[in-house]
């Protein structure tokens, strides 16, 4: 047994995040991140006028990744403030900047401008990942196009679709998601450099009053962090509603997930699509012949657990009175990072789920047999009535028959024999209507609509552009334990 084996870690990192996710929420990042963002501060003010020696910066630049984090842990023994830790442990390293180092800044400046940096890397791996998860399902609804199969409302039969256009409406889930992803990521702002309680005093102090000077600084600082815009306002920190909005982004992300998740759960009862199943995957420890759908469950698990965590940053927005209050730090540690991680393990198990989905044509023909019948009945009533008879006599005959077939079916019949009901019956005997008229009726591509159509219009004008304009990176690619 090792010192691992005797704490709690999350499962999340243990089990299910990629790496490069994992990587991105990782205290490397996070406080090379820091020190990044304390040296384009103090080069930004040299720049300004500050007169700050180029060897300090050089210093700064030398050592912005090289983290001694046990000489951190034992500063924060001491002073009991991380941020302190962290400026400490860096002028250690840089001692000619050891001066300069967080001038004019308050935490939050770090801090508060780390976690948008994040925040917005963060969104551009699950950015990726929904790619990766779009063309599995385009290559399955590419393949499927045709198929016919039943659809459902209220959970009943109602009309056919076909196995690729169900597919599609996953598909047109995950683009929406994509969509707000992209417009989150290109208008989130920088915190910026504005002070302890916003207001900026303490920059102005370092440059003598010169309003300008303070707002360049601002500029400056922002671009050099590569974001087109810093909040206009801040109090000490920047408004918790930014957290609210990007939360809400990766919360419907999973939302689009769990929907798929929930059809193949229900499509895999009723045996017409499996998601895969390794050769010597257990599916039960006491019945040997079950096969779950251990990762659709996943997705839902995980899914129901980021949808928990987006109301929370409404909730803790709502009570920052005033410039800050310090009740949101705590909950921020856990609630970002941990959205983000789990998100990222349901758009892989869905990508991993889609590229190795087991179609069952065969059985989906049989579920469709079972109610085609009653899927006719509408084109049964037209050819009676062009044979003379009357509409609401043929439908009452049908009606009853229907209902008579369909509690045959339920209680064991081998299958649905609607048709030769009617053709058995009087009234559509003296009408000529026979048994092969009937069956003509009963060919399901006939019920699709333009079903398939609709699939090869959606992948070439919708999916197909989406898929063209982003790049897949390693991260999308990256397999997990799934």
């Amino acid at each position: 047994m090792t010192e691992r084996h005797l704490t709690y870690s999350s499962p999340l990192a243990e089990r299910y995040a990629s790496r490069a996710m994992l990587e991105l929420w990782s205290p490397q990042v996070r406080h090379g991140l820091w020190r990044r963002l304390w040296l384009a501060l103090a080069e930004a003010e040299r720049e300004l006028g500050v007169p700050i020696p180029e060897g300090a910066l050089d210093e700064m630049r030398a050592h912005v990744d090289d983290i001694d984090f046990a000489a951190v842990a034992a500063y924060e023994r001491r002073f009991r403030h991380d941020v302190m830790a962290h400026v400490h442990a860096f002028g250690d390293v840089a001692p000619t900047a050891r001066p300069y180092i967080h001038l004019g800044a308050t935490s939050a400046y770090v801090t508060d401008n780390g976690d948008l940096i994040q925040m917005r890397r963060g969104l551009g791996l699950l950015r990726d990942k929904i790619v990766a998860a779009l063309r599995a399902l385009a290559d399955f609804a590419r393949e499927w196009r045709d198929l016919p199969t039943l659809g459902y409302t209220h959970i009943q039969p109602a009309q056919l679709t076909t196995v690729g256009k169900r597919a599609t409406l996953w598909m047109q889930d995950l683009l929406l998601d994509l969509r707000d992803v992209d417009h989150r990521m290109s208008t989130l702002p920088f915190r910026g450099v504005k002070g302890t309680t916003g207001t900026q005093a303490s920059f102005l102090a370092i440059f003598d009053g010169d309003h300008e000077k303070v707002r360049e600084l601002d500029r400056r600082v922002t671009a050099k962090m590569e974001f087109a815009t810093s909040l206009p306002v801040t109090g000490q920190t920047y408004t918790r509603k930014l957290d609210a909005q990007v939360l809400d982004v990766v919360s419907g992300i999973a939302a689009s997930a769990a929907k798929f998740a929930s059809d193949m759960r229900v499509l895999q009862a009723f045996g017409e699509i499996e998601e895969p199943f390794e050769k010597e995957q257990i599916g039960s420890s006491a019945m040997a012949y079950k096969r779950n759908p251990m990762r659709a469950e996943r997705i839902n698990a995980l899914a129901r657990f980021v949808q928990s965590l987006e109301p929370n940053a409404n909730q803790t927005h709502a009570v920052q009175f005033f410039e800050r209050t310090l009740d949101d730090s705590a909950n921020r540690r856990l609630a970002i990072p941990e959205s983000f991680l789990a998100a990222d393990a349901i758009l892989v198990l869905l990508t991993n789920v889609a590229a190795g989905l087991e179609v069952h044509p065969a059985r989906i023909r049989r579920r469709v047999d079972d109610e085609l019948p009653f899927m006719a009945t509408e084109e049964i009533i037209v050819r009676a009535v062009r044979a003379g008879g009357d509409r609401q006599a043929i439908h009452e005959v049908i009606r009853g028959h229907s209902v008579e077939a369909a509690r045959a079916v339920k209680d064991g019949a081998p299958r649905n024999d609607l048709l030769e009901r009617l053709a058995g019956d009087a009234g559509f005997a003296a009408l000529g209507v026979s048994l092969d008229d009937l069956r003509l009726t009963l060919d399901p591509a006939r019920f699709v609509g333009r079903a398939p159509r609709q699939v090869d219009e959606f992948l070439a004008e919708e999916v197909g552009p989406v898929l063209a304009a982003h790049a897949l990176g390693d991260a999308a690619r990256e397999e997990v334990r799934v």
